[in-house]
């Protein structure tokens, strides 16, 4: 009997680490959504009474689910008039709270009631101006033109993360798609070095 053995030809050996399949991008994605979801954030949402803003129950409703989508927590959806004061205690209530993202919504525009960008400017410790500037640039894209003539600044007050919003629902929901991934990068550095 004649017993042949079928080789492979021999491979050049390497190193163990190199035989080590790169990980997929789409998993890698998923495992850092889910880790995302583990550990939900919260926020608070401050709407701006004025009478463009529409119905603020169903401006709540829309901005607290699109945070739910983006692994937040909504701890509270509060009005206030559009007076700095209010305005600026309300910001200044949810920073003491320890949230990680405040949002207000309304009086961004060039009215003379459109107070929130002054409000939040005395709140805030440092200006990260590129989150508005994505705002409005997606808000152009999109045609909803209160979000692109947005007077609405974003920054950070402690250790928490504050943006102005347009009251549109377009501006709402372009925004929002626009925020996420920006807030989310924002707040991860806050607490990388809070933690050191």
């Amino acid at each position: 009997m004649d017993y042949t053995m079928n080789t492979v030809p021999e491979q050049p050996r390497t190193s163990a680490f190199l035989d080590v399949a790169e990980p997929d991008e789409q998993y890698l994605l998923a495992a850092e959504r889910e880790e995302r979801l583990s550990a939900r954030r919260r926020a608070l949402v401050v709407l701006i009474s004025d009478h463009t803003i529409g119905s603020g129950e169903d401006t709540g409703r829309l901005v607290t689910e699109l945070l739910v989508e983006d692994s937040f927590t909504v701890d509270a959806v509060v009005s206030v008039q559009s007076k700095k004061s209010q305005i600026r205690q309300a910001i200044e209530t949810a920073v003491v709270g320890g949230v990680d993202l405040v949002l207000t919504v309304g009086g961004t525009g060039v009215g003379p009631r459109d107070k929130t960008p002054e409000a939040t400017r005395v709140v805030l410790d440092q200006m990260v101006p590129g989150i508005a500037q994505a705002l409005r640039a997606s808000g152009l894209a999109c045609g909803a033109v209160d979000a692109c003539t947005s007077r609405g600044i974003s920054g950070v007050s402690g250790s928490t993360v504050v943006v102005n919003l347009a009251p549109s629902r377009a501006a709402v929901r372009d925004g929002m798609a626009t925020l996420g991934p920006l807030v989310h990068h924002v707040i991860d550095q806050l607490q990388k070095y809070t933690v050191e």
